[in-house]
């Protein structure tokens, strides 16, 4: 078979699988849906390897079969997560001229904005103000000004996902890598689930890193480039790890930019004074159990290996910290550097991340999945396909309890991770 049939049969079969995910999910339980998620995992990374084919047929056959699983996935039911109804109710409060950060969803304040739509499935409506940042709460206003539903916000964020290709398409010729790659990203199954599908804001956050990362790198606009990803931080904060990358030694102009960029975002806002940083600032550390230090996985493994110590929580945190400050600096001070070294830093970071600071909702791991084009690595390969083993949203069905299935995932990402720096030891040996 040719690569160019085995491409569109990749495709294909990828479609199908999307088509199967909601019915499979409902009728089997999640481990049928991680199954489901392993098998379009695997469909997009041998895609991404079938690099002969010439560049604009892949990309036509790609941008296509990742246009038909999206169709498909947009009608989901918002069973993984309902955040996208806090996205159009935080819409139509500013379109009504209230600051969202002001009032919970429940303040009688707010009583003639409800409906039966929306209102009903808002999450932590009577005691939590939004969370989201400025840039967050512009796509809001913008996408419900058009509709206030939540398949709005779901084409807006499918449409987002064109700048996010557009932009690795373009870091992937600066690379001189294959446009074949782009598949890791437009068939790989969590983006299609939780953007297209559950509609999460960290698409608009991706798409606008990695086109400040495109800016920056491949047309030399290194000031708009870190622009865009500061913006995209405050659609989701995570994207400024991308920003050592983009740094250069005592630069300190791009060290000014970011207050400056974040102020003028906020200033709209501001009427609520510190209230801006939402239920961010109010609640949500002591929600997820990052301030008792229950949310993190490595921290909970240790404690149940020795025992609990006194300020274990604040030291794994600042241990976390040194590292992830380590990475930053690497990649800032770095004195040879080259677009691809660039990217493998920032992938490298990213997965650190993501791995010490273990978020218990899958779609976090977002982060990491453009940078399976441009700077492919087994741990994020392992780190967002396993992701899915962290779903419990079928009631009843047979599962291992979060706990161990975090443990577990935790476990194949480091093992990964060694087998990854086992296979560069002997690549550089045989160079």
């Amino acid at each position: 078979m040719s690569p160019v049939r085995r491409l569109t049969a990749l495709g294909i079969a990828g479609t199908v699988l999307i088509g199967l995910g909601m019915p499979l999910l409902q009728g089997f339980g999640d481990d049928a849906f991680l199954a489901l998620a392993c098998a379009g995992g695997v469909i997009a990374a041998l895609a991404a390897r079938l690099e002969e084919i010439p560049g604009p047929r892949a990309l036509a056959i790609i941008v296509g079969a990742g246009l038909a699983m999206r169709l498909l996935a947009l009608p989901a039911p918002p069973i993984l997560s309902t955040d996208i109804f806090r996205y159009v109710w935080d819409g139509i409060v500013q379109s009504a001229g209230i600051n969202p950060y002001r009032y919970v969803p429940a303040d009688p304040v707010l009583a003639f904005l409800r409906d039966a739509q929306v209102y009903p499935f808002i999450n932590r409506a009577d005691y939590a103000v939004t969370i989201y940042p400025p840039i967050a709460q512009a796509f809001f206003l913008l996408v419900t000004r058009i509709s206030a539903s939540p398949l709005a916000i779901k084409i807006a964020l499918v449409a987002c996902e064109a700048v996010t290709i557009f932009a690795l398409v373009g870091l992937l010729r600066l690379t001189g890598q294959s446009e074949t790659r782009v598949a890791a990203y437009a068939w790989h199954p969590l983006p299609i689930w939780e953007i297209a599908g559950q509609g999460h804001i960290d698409g608009v956050m991706i798409a606008l890193m990695m086109l400040g990362l495109w800016l920056a790198l491949a047309v030399g606009r290194r000031y708009a480039g870190a622009t865009s990803v500061v913006l995209g931080a405050l659609a989701k904060p995570f994207a400024l790890i991308a920003l050592p990358g983009l740094w250069r030694p005592w630069d300190w102009r791009m060290v000014a930019l970011v207050p400056v960029v974040i102020a003028l975002a906020y200033l709209p806002y501001l009427s609520v004074g510190s209230g801006v940083l939402g239920f961010l600032a109010t609640g949500y550390a002591d929600e997820q159990g990052l301030s008792s230090g229950t949310g993190f996985t490595l921290l909970r493994l240790w404690r149940q290996a020795v025992g609990q110590w006194p300020h274990d929580t604040q030291i794994y945190l600042a241990l976390c910290l040194t590292i992830l400050a380590v990475l930053a600096l690497r990649t800032g001070f770095r004195r040879i550097r080259t677009p691809e070294r660039s990217l493998r830093d920032i992938n490298c970071s990213i997965v650190m991340l993501l791995f010490l600071l273990s978020p218990e909702f899958p779609w976090y791991l977002l982060l990491a999945v453009p940078f399976l084009s441009v700077a492919a690595t087994l741990p994020g390969w392992v780190l967002t396909v396993g992701g899915f083993m962290l779903y419990d949203v079928v009631p009843g069905d047979p599962q291992l309890p979060y706990e161990a299935r975090s443990a577990i995932l935790a476990a194949l990402v480091a093992a990964a991770s060694l087998v990854h720096v086992e296979l560069r030891r002997r690549s550089g040996l045989t160079r």
